[in-house]
């Protein structure tokens, strides 16, 4: 996932609005991406997708994920109140911007849907690639006449540490992140996913992923998520239990490192293992300490 910090959960306060539109579409061509002045007729081998991509202070990479984008027949940032210029690289880069501000980010991802000019959707974060493979199958599926799913799921390619995790959870996840526009993200603070009530289908392509700029990095992430995901489990009425920080804890490195794995990917393998396991002990604990009306 991108690097994310939100202010309030979902429909407490929160703004939404377009801050920029990125280049002039008013003549109804797509929208588009770096080096829109050299593609020419390329443009009209745009694949008909809206790709959605929630950010908050992206600087770094998301003009570079825009330019990669170019392929597709809209791009949309919708971010949550960056403070390094961000949005205005995005909107600079081709891409349409909106602002959700002290919003989930699933609130983000549901904003850009619903403003999706295209009957397909992909979703990705700041630290993602698509691969060409997942490119060609969007472009054939967005022309099908008469799709198998309404939904799909993609698998990511996750590196960490300097190399690829081929096992343990990383090396198995699939997600969600290729639908039509009427679908919507359920609103939590962590973990969001889309709601459906049909099938969901798979693609073949993949997606690229750099997760972690280090175990700093990811430690960081760990706890911002272990915070919101103690508050879900709280809002849906769970209370803490002794278990749940004991027992928990050391299933998920067992599950991971060894029925999974992960010991096969190094010590990469071994740190994210732990650091799983760890997530899974502070989310318990900071849940422990909201029912004790503790200050997490």
């Amino acid at each position: 996932m991108a690097d994310v910090t939100r202010g309030s959960g979902p429909g407490q306060g929160g703004t939404e609005q377009w801050k920029d539109r990125g280049p002039d579409t008013s003549h109804g061509s797509p929208v588009q991406s770096v080096g829109q002045e050299t593609r020419g007729a390329a443009s009209l081998a745009h694949v008909p997708v809206t790709v959605v991509i929630p950010t908050l202070n992206e600087a770094a990479r998301i003009a570079e994920l825009v330019a990669d984008l170019a392929w597709a027949g809209e791009v949309i940032v919708v971010d949550g109140g960056s403070s390094d210029g961000t949005d205005a690289l995005a909107a600079r880069a081709g891409a349409r911007v909106m602002s959700v501000t002290e919003r989930t980010i699933a609130d983000q991802r549901n904003a850009g849907i619903e403003a999706a000019r295209h009957l397909w959707v992909l979703t990705m974060d700041a630290d993602e690639r698509v691969t060409p493979e997942l490119r060609e199958e969007l472009d054939r599926l967005a022309r099908e006449a008469n799709p198998a799913f309404g939904a799909y799921r993609v698998r990511s390619r996750n590196w960490y540490l300097g190399r690829e995790l081929r096992h343990g959870p990383y090396g198995r996840d699939w997600k969600t992140r290729v639908f039509t526009r009427e679908h919507r993200y359920e609103i939590t603070r962590v973990h969001e996913h889309i709601v459906s009530t049909q099938p969901v289908g798979r693609l073949q392509g993949m997606l690229l992923h750099h997760p972690y700029r280090g175990v700093m990095h990811h430690v960081s992430k760990v706890i911002t998520y272990a915070r919101w995901g103690a508050r879900d489990l709280h809002a849906r009425g769970r209370r803490a239990r002794v278990s749940d920080f004991t027992v928990r804890p050391a299933w998920r490195f067992f599950r991971d490192y060894i029925l999974w794995s992960g010991w096969r990917d190094g010590v990469p393998g071994f740190i994210a293992s732990a650091i799983g396991a760890f997530a899974a002990f502070l989310k318990y604990a900071g849940l422990w300490g909201i029912d004790h009306d503790l200050e997490l």
